[in-house]
Order: structure tokens, then sequence, then C-alpha cells
């Protein structure tokens, strides 16, 4: 963190400055704005959250409650979500309160007496190397706390307007107006109370929830199934004899199945209870079940174990269903290409299924991730509106691959499992659950996403540079050591959500500095030619790494890296003073195994460039998006590919800089 730049400041690091006209706060919500988010969400706090960095844009979110979420539905923190609050700075607050999902175990009726469970199987939750974050539980109300006071703290000083309801969008046909949404004041239960407003918006993101207005008003429904099967879920303060109270457990009983989930603070269990299926077009499960239903069913399915709720935190009853918009914008199919949108839907608004694959929140968040930087670099003038369809293209297939995972866990754990004594009975083998939980081992961590060859991502011609930054996928993080203090990081974790793309060179064998070294060809192109991305798309007067934040890794060791040979792009000077950043330089050096998430034994004998495949000889440029996907993957020398790629999408700002 860095943030004595323009001065020694005195205080609490994470609060910044308030950049001009806001040390009084945001003020009352205006008439118009260049951004206006629509519910407090996941998504629309994440979206919040990053777009409260930059004060320059008029970002507010309304929320039809008087305050912030006090229990929320959603638990299940993924790998690949810790990875990205890591690039909010809250990672560590993250985890100090989570509980961490270490192992999960499996239950099914046992041989002796069908009617109790009986341990079948236990793995590890998430397997070694796929992130150096663990898979967490922590309640959906206090993420979003996080974020938003991550939004308040900013030089934007971001605060949610609480009280309004959106009643509908109405956008002109002109595509240089605003978009018009009317607002209904609420009440202390969040109902309209017939007083209304509008607001005037660039740009619409409505985060409102599967009941979106936003969504509505655009034209835009929810296509899908009913799977015709409810279940019950609760928060509970239990005593029991369950020996695995303390650990994700999935018990598929003669009575039916029960998914555990511990929950944060060491005493609170999360229980997913089957409760059988629905006739077709029933829609009265919610009135008609009771907590003690609930609790009932749990207690049944435990069995010979019993289950005592001594207090109840939080409990509903829903049917699991999978349902996904055909757009996530306001642009009819027949228009794409020809129409920029302006409105967009996130989250719930786009995309339900059952809460018991534990994506809904977190796939809710990577959406406003992929779109807030989008958003930032239009309106920033950074790039053209035409950037902005690419929101709806990435994040729609994601959804339908979410629906289909779904579909298949929701079935898995639903079925019962069949008898070895009566094998006209039907069902699955006791060990088919814990196979199909191995196998979506990724995909519940967050990081099966990949994204297509498209305007924003590159192809594979050059992959095997850097077989394990894979083109499409999120970037991997490894340790690294950095240069100037010797300070052992994980290099991923240098990635902040404030827009910026980041260029990761790794050296080639040739020393930095030398004639033969492509990687100081590299570092030269982007400091001195015309055709430098950097020169050419970083607006004049603004620091050097406003716009790209270029890093070096050596395959030298630190110590013998003379930082005052380095080329001035891995050195900036910034700020007021012109101090120098001393931050961009790494040595791809063994550390001793005592990061976050790494395996003691295994650094002793690898660095990243073993961990990722790099090519030792040649080196690799590695180009990764403000959202933490890799890009493109390029030789050192691939100047000209370089340049062209971010030609396509983004506006020149003039070769002439301060």
């Amino acid at each position: 963190m860095q943030y004595h730049l323009d001065g020694y400041r005195y205080g609490d690091p994470t609060i910044e400055p308030a950049a001009p006209g806001r040390d009084e706060g945001q003020g009352p919500l205006p008439e118009e704005v260049d951004v206006l988010i629509v519910g407090t969400g996941p998504a629309g706090t994440v979206l919040a959250a990053q777009l409260a960095e930059f004060p320059e844009i008029t970002t507010r979110v309304v929320e039809r409650r008087q305050g912030p979420l006090p229990v929320g539905q959603a638990d299940g923190v993924s790998c690949r979500t810790v990875e990205m609050f890591d690039a909010f700075g809250l990672a560590t607050a993250l985890l100090d309160e989570a509980y961490w999902v270490n192992e999960t175990t499996f239950w099914s009726p046992s041989s002796q007496d069908r009617g109790g469970i009986t341990r079948t199987g236990q793995i590890q939750d998430v397997a070694d190397g796929l992130s150096e974050y663990p898979h967490v539980i922590v309640n959906q109300a206090r993420m979003q706390e996080m974020l938003l006071a991550k939004a308040s703290k900013s030089a934007s000083r971001l605060e949610v307007d609480y009280g309004f309801k959106a009643l509908g969008v109405d956008i002109p046909e002109d595509p240089e107006a605003r978009v018009t949404v009317t607002l209904e004041v609420t009440d202390q239960d969040g109902k309209g109370t017939g007083t209304t407003r509008t607001v005037r918006a660039r740009y619409v993101v409505g985060c409102d929830g599967a009941r979106s207005v936003i969504r509505t008003s655009i034209g835009r429904s929810l296509h899908g199934d009913a799977q015709n099967h409810a279940w019950g879920v609760m928060d509970i303060l239990p005593v029991t004899d369950f020996p695995d109270v303390r650990k994700k457990a999935v018990m598929q009983s003669a009575s039916g199945s029960l998914l555990q989930i511990p929950r944060e603070g060491g005493n609170l269990v999360r229980y997913y209870v089957d409760l059988g299926d629905l006739p077709e077009g029933d829609r009265s499960v919610r009135e008609r079940t009771t907590f003690e239903d609930i609790l009932a069913a749990a207690q049944r399915a435990l069995h010979p174990y019993t289950l005592d709720a001594k207090d109840v935190a939080w409990w509903s009853v829903y049917e699991v269903g999978q349902r996904v918009t055909d757009g996530f914008d306001d642009v009819p199919a027949e228009r794409v290409g020809a129409l920029d949108p302006r409105v967009f839907i996130a989250g719930d608004a786009c995309h339900t299924h059952s809460a018991k694959a534990g994506q809904g929140m977190n796939v809710s968040m990577q959406d406003t991730y992929n779109l807030g930087w989008k958003l930032a670099a239009v309106l920033q003038g950074r790039s053209p509106k035409s950037l902005l369809a690419t929101y709806s293209g990435e994040r729609q297939k994601i959804a339908r691959e979410l629906i289909d995972f779904d579909k298949r866990w929701s079935k898995m754990i639903g079925s019962k499992v069949s008898d070895p004594n009566d094998p006209e009975s039907g069902g699955v083998a006791a060990n088919d659950v814990e196979a199909h939980f191995v196998a979506g081992g990724k995909f519940t961590a967050g990081l099966s996403t990949v994204y297509e060859r498209s305007l924003l991502t590159g192809g594979t011609e050059y992959q095997g540079l850097a077989a394990g930054f894979e083109v499409g996928t999120r970037f991997h993080s490894a340790p690294v050591v950095r240069v100037a203090d010797a300070k052992p990081e994980q290099l991923g974790h240098v990635h902040e959500a404030d827009g910026r793309w980041r260029l990761y060179a790794f050296g080639d064998t040739a020393a930095v500095g030398s004639q033969a070294s492509a990687l100081s060809a590299l570092l030269e192109f982007l400091e001195t030619s015309e055709q430098s991305p950097v020169r050419r798309f970083t607006p004049s007067g603004a620091p050097d790494d406003a716009v790209f934040d270029v890093r070096a890794i050596l395959q030298q060791e630190h110590h013998s890296v003379d930082l005052n040979a380095l080329p001035p792009i891995l050195l900036p000077a910034k700020g007021k003073f012109g101090l120098r950043d001393y931050e961009k330089v790494f040595s791809a050096e063994k550390t001793n195994g005592h990061l976050l998430g790494t395996v003691p034994g295994l650094q002793a004998t690898q660095d990243i460039y073993d961990l990722r495949g790099i090519d030792r000889e040649r080196g690799a440029l590695v180009v990764v998006r403000p959202d933490q996907y890799v890009a493109q993957v390029l030789p050192l020398g691939a100047h000209t590919e370089l340049a062209d790629f971010f030609a396509a999408f983004m506006i020149d700002q003039g070769l002439e800089r301060g």
C-alpha cells in the first residue's frame, strides 16, 4: 500500500483523501449522474466499490430498503471471489472472519441400517494448486458491508442512497441522451409511498434481484424451468452429536438429502434440507412449510445422530429452478453492433439457480467486476462506447455454464442412494456424489471461467511461452520476491481494482539492460516508441502507469539487480514530488514457502517460471485485463502485436505527454 506519495499522511491509510468537492460527502441524490446502480446486492456493491475509485465519474447507488442488508441469504465464497477481494484490499479482513472450508465429508445410508447414515468419504475441499486462497464461508450481508465501507472511504466518498425504489427506465432514441429512471420514495418497510422523482443517467445498471424492474423495463425476461423440487434452508445454533458438525458435509439418507455448511463465528451452521418433489405448478410450498417442518426433515436425515436448534438466525423455503435472460443489456439481438448499450442487468436480475452449488453470489460479483472497468474506460474517454457490448457477450455464456452445472449438481445431490441389496430400486451409488464433487472442483472454486477469443481476449498462438497463464482464464498468482526490499509477494496481489491493465514482462536469459535482452527492448519500446500503447493511450499529464501497470519479473536473484540500471519505466516518477515507485520489479527466485497458500516443499524447488511454465530462454509478456483475466500471452519482441491489440478498443490520447 502506497499512501505518502503526495506528502506524509497520518491516520488510517485505507481512508483516501476526499476528492475536490467531496469533503462533506457526496451530497443529496442529484438529477443527473454518470452511472446509477439500482440495488445493493452482491453485484451492486462490487460495482459501487469499483466505480468509487473514479471520483471524476458521478456514480450513485439507490436501494429500496432504509439501510444495509442485516442478514444475507448467500454465504459460500469461492477462491476466485477471495482473489477479487484481494484486489479491493479486503481479502485479509475477509479471511480473518470467515469459516475456512478445509474438508468435505460424504455420508450415505449405512449397510447395517438403511435408516441411518455412515461416513463414506472425506476429501480436501480445494485441490492443491488451484489458488493461493481457500474456499470460505461469510455472510452475504457482511461482504456487502465490507464493499460499501470501501466505497465510503474512497476519494469519491460514495454512499448508498437508501429509501428509493426503481419503477422503470425510459431510454430515448437519441443515443447521446441520458436514460431517465423513475424512482419512488419508500417507507421503513421498503414499500412505495407514492412520492416519485427522476434521475437522468448516462448508464444504468440493474442489480435489483430476480424480480428486477430494470430487466422488465428493457424487455428482458428470465427463461428456464422449475425442477418441481423444494428445499428448506436454515441457519441455526445447533446442539448435536454429529461428529462432522464443523465440516462441510453432504448427506444422502433414506429419508432425503441434507447439505451442512458450517458458518463463520465458530457455532452457527447452515443446513439445506430436502423437502421432496412438488406437484407441477405447485407454488404454495413457502406458505405451508414451517421452520419445524424443516428441522424435523433434517433430524430424520441425520439419524442416528441428534440435532437440536437452540437459536434460529434465519430460515426459508425455495423451489429449485434455473433461469437466465437472453441478454444482459438493452440492445435487441438484431441491433447488436449497431447500437451501444446504455442499460445493463447483473446478478440475480439475469440468472437464478439453486443455492447448493454456492455460486450465485460469486458469479453475480464477477458480473459487475467485468462491467465496472469497462464503464470507467468509456466514461473517462479511454475506450469507445462499443466496448460495453462485450459485457453481455462475455457474461451471458458464463451464466449458461453456471445453469448447466447447477442442474447436474442439484440432480446429483437430490438423488437417493441406491440400495446394494435391492438393485432394482434405482438411485446413484454412494461414491457417485463424491466423484461428481471432485470433478466439479474447479467450477466451485470459481476458476472455470474461460473468455473466448474476442476484442479483449487474444489467441493462443504463443501460449507455450507461459503455459500456466492460460489465455482467457484468471491470472494465476505465484510467489516472487520484490527486488527493492526483498519482500516475498504473491505476484497476483499487486493487482488492484483500479481499472488498469497489467503488463507482466517475464525476462529472458539475457541480463536486463544488455543489448541482447528482449525484455530491455520491450521496456524501451513501451517507454519511447510512438506506437507504444503506454504513450498512445495514457492521457497527457497522467502518471506513466495510470492506464498500464508495467511489472518486470527477472530471473536474477534480487540482490544481484542494480536498481539504478533499470529502465525508467520500471521506476516511474509519480505524484507532486516526482517520487520513484520501487515496487515494479520482482525476482523469480525461490521462496521458503511461508506465503499464504504456498506448499513448503514445493517452493524450495520451483519458482514462478517453473510453476507457470514460462519459457526461460525467451521469456514472455502476459497481458492481464483490469478484471484479472489473461488477455494475451506474447513474445517479448511482439511489439506490433501488442500495439495492435490495444488499438482495437482504446482511443488515442495523443503522443505529447507530460
